[in-house]
């Protein structure tokens, strides 16, 4: 064989072999389906910025499977229209052709992706704060996932914490979506068959200047107590701000989506005095200890609303994928489950080399998270805690007042 035939040989098969080491250590895609903007865009940095610290530590402990690195690109669904979220959810499965997704992080967001693009293309969805009861009931060929309760159990927790202040007689508005219904659904259901009277309950548009005529309907029915379920950067914030200059209410109780300091700067925290909330929260766990040293040091604050569960949301996504094998989708909702569950050895957060070691001799996992247990149940719903949330006067912000019991 003459020399340049053979040179030009020689130069091909190390093209191929190069080719493949390149395609073999390719950046491992892991969706990140976020509000940038809209209503909850004040809650997504943090969420995102607890997703990126789970990312570093499996990127700086060696990797996922032979060395790859995770990437967390994402797209805005702006908490809005189902388009948007279409939209979004679309860049992420069809362009930038992720292998998994945190989120999306509202509840109709989350819907609308998962029902036109992630199941179609068999990509498992973890969501660390949509809420919505309708997410358990998705046809989602188990890939639906979510680290934080359904807000049949934050309806609840609510309802029994008024009760339990003696608010016996509430009045409630909420936003008009699949976050705002199934939250203030579960809410009556629950607070009623406790014995509490819900004197009205009426919905609102989301976006809306005014909604002075919707505050006196709901002050009409003579109840000092008023539950506003809806986004501290959208209705929430515009409803509080316009009930308080009204005076009907001397009351204020807020669900998760409220609790945003934005919220006090923006009304005064001598105007919101002794309002309540609920939010989410962390237990009391090794795993919640971890992550809390482990935010505080990358100067993030772990009680920052969903942040721990979003940590665990990308944390598990990374485990699932290191127990699979593969950077695939097929096959990743059932590694999820393995990981997720004992029996197995625990792993807290941070605890990568620890976690890839153990799959890689063949042991079994069971991550123990910075929220806590992550026991996914048939429907892909965990259990969890809430935290009473209050106003704290000096500083002006939300503060932790401890576990709704």
């Amino acid at each position: 064989m003459p020399n340049n035939l053979k040179r030009l040989l020689m130069a091909a098969v190390l093209s191929v072999v190069l080719l493949g080491s390149v395609a073999a250590m390719a950046d491992v895609k892991i969706g990140f389906l976020g509000g940038f903007t809209g209503p909850s865009k004040n809650l997504t940095p943090s969420m995102y910025k607890a997703a990126k610290l789970a990312i570093n530590h499996v990127n700086k402990q060696g990797g996922v499977l032979d060395g790859q690195q995770i990437v967390l690109p994402y797209a805005d669904t702006t908490c809005g229209k189902a388009a948007a979220a279409v939209a979004a959810g679309a860049k992420l499965v069809n362009e930038e052709k992720v292998v998994a997704l945190v989120g999306g992080l509202c509840s109709g967001a989350t819907i609308s992706a998962a029902k036109d693009v992630g199941i179609p293309g068999g990509v498992t969805m973890v969501s660390p704060s949509a809420t919505s009861p309708v997410i358990s009931n998705l046809d989602d060929h188990d890939l639906v996932f979510r680290t934080v309760p359904s807000d049949v159990y934050q309806g609840n927790v609510m309802a029994h914490l008024l009760l339990s202040k003696g608010i016996k007689n509430i009045a409630i508005t909420y936003v008009d979506n699949d976050y705002g219904k199934g939250l203030a659904s579960a809410l009556v259901d629950n607070f009623t068959a406790a014995g509490g009277k819900i004197a009205a309950n009426q919905g609102h548009v989301e976006g809306k200047d005014d909604y002075t005529p919707l505050i006196n309907k709901l002050a009409s029915s003579g109840v000092n107590t008023l539950v506003v379920i809806a986004y501290a950067n959208g209705s929430g914030k515009t409803i509080l701000r316009q009930a308080v200059s009204a005076g009907g209410f001397n009351q204020f109780v807020g669900g998760d989506a409220m609790v945003n300091n934005m919220l006090i700067t923006a009304i005064g925290s001598d105007k919101l005095r002794g309002m309540i909330a609920i939010k989410p929260g962390r237990s009391e766990s090794n795993g919640a200890r971890e992550f809390t040293r482990l935010a505080w040091k990358a100067s993030i604050n772990p009680t920052a609303t969903f942040a721990a569960q979003s940590y665990d949301a990308a944390f598990l996504l990374a485990l699932a994928i290191e127990k699979n094998g593969k950077a695939e989708r097929a096959g990743l909702s059932k590694a999820l489950r393995d990981v997720a569950s004992p029996p197995g050895v625990v792993i807290l957060p941070g605890e990568w080399q620890k976690a890839k070691a153990l799959i890689k001799a063949g042991k079994s996992i069971n991550y123990e998270g910075a929220a806590g247990s992550l026991d996914f149940d048939p429907a892909g719903d965990v259990s969890g805690v809430f935290i009473e949330m209050g106003v704290n006067m000096r500083e002006g912000s939300f503060i932790e007042f401890g576990q709704v019991q």
